[in-house]
């Protein structure tokens, strides 16, 4: 008889274990979108790493980019102002396209990341001290 599991007991393992589970989901979603997403070591459209020599553009542009996607951006911005430099021949319509959905995208996730419901799990976290 010594070896019979609760069932009581057994449950509650089961349910903890759950709990367990689902806050190990939300702890991955929170280190996504907040380290992930927004490093501020790498650049925001192409990855690389970002150097202290980045540090000008930075000042001036509403997203961290390296010094490449900085002047892609920049011209980006003089497109949409109707002001083109004809030697880029190769930002054309598509490459614009690339541009207008990761400024969207960048957006969507600041968006998301201002949410009630985001902010509400940030909450929740730093009541409960941050612990993993």
């Amino acid at each position: 008889m010594a070896d019979i599991i609760s069932i009581d007991e057994r449950l509650k393992l089961d349910k903890e274990k759950k709990a367990a589970i689902f806050r190990a989901q939300k702890i991955q979603s929170l280190r996504k979108i907040l380290q992930c997403t927004h490093c501020a070591l790498k650049c925001a459209k192409c990855g690389t790493q970002v150097g202290v020599s980045d540090e000008d553009q930075h000042n001036r542009l509403p997203y961290r980019l390296c010094q490449s996607c900085a002047e892609e951006y920049l011209e980006y911005v003089q497109r949409l102002q109707k002001r083109k430099d004809p030697a880029f021949y190769w930002y054309n319509d598509a490459w614009m396209d690339v541009w207008t959905k990761w400024i969207a995208y960048q957006e969507s996730v600041r968006g998301y990341r201002h949410s009630k419901e985001f902010t509400d799990l940030l909450k929740e976290f730093e009541q409960a001290g941050g612990e993993d």
